[in-house]
């Protein structure tokens, strides 16, 4: 009797198991990520009722105190230990506190690229409680004060390499900055800190200049897209020949990507023992489905985490079950946490859909929608610094019912029949190139200080074989003036950040705009940047001739070709 019943049970287990299988594929992927998120949010309310919230300054003093002998950044060769990084960012704190006179809550503002200096400051900082403002290493001239201006910085801190870029912009900074080098030798006005560096104490300072006490507490600002006691390897720049002998040589288990940098692996040349490393786990967004399908068939089985979420957004979405071009996966539950939906969005007023009644319309699954996110008191949308017009841009009010607010991330993504969901496009103002987020106001910002230039419109086009857009313009020139090709080009690699610069320039005579007087860029977009099916002069940007050229056809098969790189 007992082992038929047995018999009976195991029976329906297996056809339970079965029918999982075949009805809800994904469902014990779905169950333990989930617990994992409602984990870290019941840990993190715990935190907050105890007020005891941990930073990632906590995290890493925890890892200190725990394993300091352990090497925390490896860089060109040398080891930089939890103690090493716990000292060092000891007498930044000392050389601030001292000299500097902050106070926590004050903001300092942090102009440098990848080296360890980098994390000894902003630890240095944190530890003091100062709010750190990373700028992007990569903008110049007016984009850089602006970023300046908006943080209201106390204090500025450069990189040695970055004291030329300093230099541009040093007489129009606000006097009441202290500007500060990482160098011994700085220009006139700025503060060398590597050599108050030389002469700090390394005793930490009390921990109650740090203590995290709300959620809302600002931390970071960052201009864009923790620590768990993995080493960190850092390089100054991207050597695509040079990354899987460095994770090699540092037994490197896990990296960080942008979906450019896998492609540029693929485009190596092949070499024996390409599988022979001990990477395990790849994080980061923006890979391609044939880039995904093509590093895996060439590097090994490799996890890749790829993602989805914006800095400052209250959405985001992780492919935890590997599922190849996939950002995320949603189901019934998730979105009880995180409530979200996709709408219509209409391409020629570049806004979403609003029927009879003024509300929106969710799209179908397959098609592709605008991602919006409810905000709520659970989901809020702290928004940005400064003005809270900018804060207000990003978000939609009355969607669904009077009353209601999401945040619209400006993205359209498309959702499967099996609940995957699919990055299509960026909207509006914003693309991807190089793996950054351009924004088309400021190119054409810069464009348009042209005395000979009377409009600009600027817009992302697909390239074969690229990821994201490449940056065309649209020009109008003044009347009775010329175009100066050279000068457009000197105008915009001299104020622009590389992979902001347009890569291709369209004559036109005039624009077209929206019922709402916005200009037109869907129709532009989809015309891209064929000589031979537009009429309007189109010109490329040369680097070797410092101009830009007129776009033949001989011209746009090389770029389409890949024979010219972009």
């Amino acid at each position: 009797m007992l082992v038929s019943w047995l018999a009976g049970l195991g029976a329906g287990l297996l056809g339970l198991h079965v029918v999982q299988k075949l009805l809800f594929p994904y469902f014990w992927d779905d169950f333990w990520f989930l617990l994992k998120v409602v984990r870290y949010g019941v840990r993190m309310e715990v935190y907050k009722r105890r007020g005891e919230l941990v930073t990632v300054l906590d995290k890493f003093l925890s890892q200190a105190a725990r394993q300091p002998h352990k090497p925390f950044i490896i860089y060109e060769g040398d080891v930089h230990t939890y103690r090493d990084v716990d000292r060092r960012s000891n007498r930044v704190a000392r050389v601030f506190l001292s000299q500097a006179s902050l106070k926590p809550g004050d903001t300092v503002a942090l102009l440098m690229t990848n080296e360890p200096d980098f994390v000894h400051v902003w630890f240095g900082l944190a530890k003091l409680g100062c709010v750190v403002a990373f700028l992007n290493s990569n903008i110049r001239a007016h984009c850089l004060l602006h970023c300046i201006r908006t943080c209201e910085p106390t204090a500025l801190v450069v990189g040695a390499d970055l004291l030329g870029t300093l230099e541009e912009i040093l007489p129009s900074l606000p006097k009441d900055i202290s500007i500060w080098g990482m160098k011994d030798s700085v220009p006139q006005g700025v503060i060398s800190l590597q050599e108050k560096l030389s002469m700090s104490s390394d005793e930490p300072v009390p921990r109650s200049y740090h203590v995290a006490t709300s959620l809302k507490s600002t931390c970071l600002y960052i201009f864009t897209s923790g620590t768990t006691g993995a080493t960190c390897v850092l390089k100054k720049k991207f050597s695509a020949s040079q990354f899987w002998n460095d994770c090699k040589k540092y037994n490197v288990t896990v990296f960080q990507y942008i979906g450019e940098l896998c492609r540029y692996l693929c485009r190596q040349p092949k070499r024996e023992g390409e599988k022979e490393h001990r990477v395990r786990l790849a994080v980061g967004n923006g890979i391609r489905s044939d880039v995904w399908r093509e590093f895996l068939d060439r590097f090994g089985h490799i996890k890749m985490c790829e993602f989805y979420g914006a800095t400052e957004g209250n959405i985001c979405f992780m492919n935890h079950t590997g599922k190849i071009g996939s950002v995320g996966r949603t189901n019934f539950f998730y979105k009880l946490f995180f409530p979200f939906d996709l709408v219509k969005y209409d391409f020629q007023k570049d806004e979403p859909m609003r029927n009879e009644q003024e509300r929106c319309s969710p799209v179908k699954k397959g098609e592709p929608g605008l991602l919006i996110s409810r905000v709520n008191t659970k989901n809020p949308f702290f928004g940005y610094a400064g003005s809270y017009r900018h804060t207000k841009s990003k978000l939609l009010f009355d969607v669904f019912k009077k009353g209601d607010v999401y945040f619209n991330t400006g993205d359209l993504m498309v959702q499967d029949e099996e609940n995957f969901l699919y990055f299509w496009d960026r909207t509006g103002d914003t693309f991807r190139w190089k793996g950054e987020n351009v924004a088309t106001t400021e190119v054409a910002d810069v464009i348009g200080m042209l005395d000979f230039i009377q409009e600009t419109n600027v817009y992302g086009v697909a390239v074969s074989g690229y990821e994201g857009k490449a940056g065309m313009a649209s020009i109008i020139l003044k009347p009775q003036k010329s175009l100066d090709l050279e000068k457009v080009y000197e105008q915009v690699v001299t104020s622009l950040p590389a992979y902001a610069c347009p890569r291709f320039l369209r004559i036109q005579e005039k624009m077209e705009t929206t019922g709402t007087f916005k200009l037109q860029k869907f129709q532009l977009v989809e015309e891209g940047f064929n000589p031979l099916k537009i009429s309007d002069p189109l010109y490329f940007m040369d680097n070797l001739k410092k101009s830009y050229v007129p776009l033949t056809k001989e011209l746009y098969d090389q770029v389409m070709l890949g024979e010219i790189k972009l």
